[in-house]
């Protein structure tokens, strides 16, 4: 198995040891062993923009005021001349609550709910696409050489995936360096969690790169749009509503990551070849990280 990677410059990673996380449960293996595994918590986290409940998401509850500042600006519930007066999480009532400075206009959009594909039973609340219309990404270059770093970066990086499984991941980074990894049951709680911490901190999206461990959907598009970030790249495939979004907003979307290979959908014009492929270390077809579903 190969080497844990090192955790020099990422400003939030994951912590497999963290208390609540996971448990450990025995069971029985194909023999009728005994066999103790850890699996990974499953939680409610009910989020309140001002005195309005919005929705109850299942998360492995790490991160809470991140999950709810990130999902709310998401939905559009939270525009930028917002301002954010305080954050509150209860852990004993499993709420979070987001107060703004003046009453924000969320009433129409919970009439409307789509369940996407996301896992967990991801939820949008209006119009999908509203806001798409006038995002154009920036034009940002990609060197192929910073993708392969951050590929192998990442797979190395010590998670809860590795440890539990039935976890998605997805990684904000720059250039060859991971910055930000957020875990979840559901890939699109860790990328709220992420546009969250952005939002939160007033973090720049025009340089980074989003890298998921879970399928290119339109709802992973579309967030990744309305963050503002111009790349996104994963191990895993596309779905062809995701793909026309990400070629509608200028998106560089980049699947199949795996060892010397990936495929560019999105973008191709901003990638940058600086690296000859076959110098990179192949991944075994049998690879101790499968892209997840």
């Amino acid at each position: 198995m190969a080497q844990h990677d090192d955790l020099t410059g990422y400003i939030i990673a994951p912590d497999p040891q963290a208390a609540r996380l996971t448990r450990s449960v025995v069971g029985h293996d194909q023999t009728g062993a005994p066999s103790e595994i850890s699996v990974v918590e499953e939680r409610p986290l009910t989020i309140f923009l001002n005195g309005q409940e919005i929705v109850t998401a299942m998360t492995i509850g790490d991160y809470p005021d991140y999950l709810a500042l990130g999902f709310l600006r998401n939905q559009g519930m939270l525009l930028a001349s917002d301002e954010v007066t305080g954050v509150s999480y209860d852990d004993e009532l499993e709420t979070v609550v987001v107060r703004t400075a003046t009453p924000t206009n969320h009433e129409e959009k919970l009439k409307k709910k789509t369940r996407t594909s996301g896992c967990a039973v991801g939820t949008v609340f209006g119009d999908m696409m509203e806001g798409l219309e006038d995002v154009r990404l920036p034009a940002t270059p990609v060197k192929t050489s910073d993708l392969y770093a951050l590929a192998g970066r990442i797979n190395r990086t010590p998670s809860l995936y590795l440890t539990a499984g039935a976890i998605h991941g997805t990684v904000l980074c720059q250039r060859a360096q991971p910055l930000v990894y957020m875990e979840d049951v559901g890939r699109h709680n860790a990328v709220d969690k992420i546009a969250g911490w952005m939002l939160s901190e007033g973090v720049s999206a025009a340089d980074k790169v989003l890298y998921t461990t879970g399928r290119l959907t339109s709802e992973m598009v579309i967030k990744t749009a309305m963050m503002g970030v111009p790349v996104l790249a994963s191990r895993s495939g596309f779905t062809a509503w995701g793909v026309e979004i990400a070629q509608q907003v200028g998106l560089t979307l980049i699947g199949r990551m795996r060892g010397q290979r990936f495929i560019c959908l999105s973008g191709e014009d901003r990638l940058v070849r600086d690296i000859d492929p076959t110098s990179v270390p192949d991944e075994p077809r049998k690879s101790g990280r499968k892209a997840s579903a």
